[in-house]
């Protein structure tokens, strides 16, 4: 597979520079809703998502669709604590380098 210099990390590797980010903001989110002390209904889902979006990056190159469904759960899982919110904006801006925002529907 052919790559720009442009979609190499600056380290010289051959880890696509979005994989990378990804599983950076990932687990930032996992260590901080670890640390969170509140217990709350869908921490569960959370925790398995995390998961889920960590195993997608460390195979590579995740598939769009799977990631933003993992997303949406983990959005709707967490979305409403707020010291959670700064880590999950980067995972959405993670997610959102492999391709944007999906089209708005009519």
């Amino acid at each position: 597979m052919l790559r720009s210099v442009e979609q190499r990390l600056v380290t010289g590797s051959d880890e696509d520079p979005r994989v990378a980010e990804l599983r950076t903001a990932v687990s930032r989110l996992r260590r901080e809703l670890a640390a969170h002390p509140a217990e709350f209904p869908d921490r569960g889902i959370a925790e398995d998502e995390l998961a889920a979006l960590d195993a997608m990056a460390s195979g590579g190159r995740p598939e769009v669709p799977r990631l933003r469904r993992s997303l949406l759960l983990v959005a709707g899982a967490i979305g409403s604590v707020s010291a959670l919110s700064g880590a999950l904006t980067q995972v959405r801006g993670a997610v959102d380098l492999f391709g944007g925002t999906p089209p708005a529907r009519n």
